[in-house]
């Protein structure tokens, strides 16, 4: 096989299938909005990508071999075994791993998130003696009726809004 005498072609090969995974986990949350599924996203990225060490005992007495492997593997290995110690190390950098993923999903959102603009000011139109027209310029008067009375003025005697019809020139 292509892993059989090396330990980072199958870690590259995990991470390559990972890869794979977590775009397909994008893409099927794509009925969230960005900021839920980046988080749900990377979380579940934190979850896969989190490493753990481990210790499995050997057939001959008081011989151990220790490694890396993915948290998630890690705790799901020692609750298999009932071993608590094994369970909760893999559990404890698995959960690291996933809150790093959302924090890392949250700074992504805020730092892609369109920027918020003040409303442009409008030009004021140019009069026809070539004068732009400033502060100064006279401005329409103001309707001071309250806007229920403005409301109201838009309907007929019955209480019902009027037709307006289309005007042709």
């Amino acid at each position: 096989m292509l892993f059989t005498g090396s330990m980072s072609l199958l870690w590259l090969s995990y991470y390559g299938v990972s890869l794979v995974v977590l775009v397909a986990v994008y893409f099927a949350l794509m009925f969230l909005p960005r900021l839920p599924r980046l988080v749900l996203t990377l979380a579940i990225a934190g979850a896969m990508w989190a490493p753990a060490r481990f210790s499995l005992p050997l057939i001959e007495e008081n011989e151990f071999y220790t490694g890396w492997a993915p948290a998630a593997m890690v705790s799901a290995v020692g609750f298999l075994e009932r071993s608590a110690s094994a369970m909760w190390g893999g559990l404890v950098w698995l959960l690291i791993g996933m809150a790093l993923g959302a924090l890392a999903g949250v700074a992504l959102w805020r730092l892609r998130r369109p920027v918020e603009r003040a409303p442009a000011r409008r030009a004021t139109a140019r009069r026809d003696d070539g004068d732009r027209g400033g502060d100064d310029a006279p401005r329409p008067p103001r309707d001071k009726r309250s806007a229920t009375a403005r409301r109201g003025a838009s309907r007929g005697a019955s209480g019902e809004p009027r037709r307006r019809e289309p005007v042709i020139n």
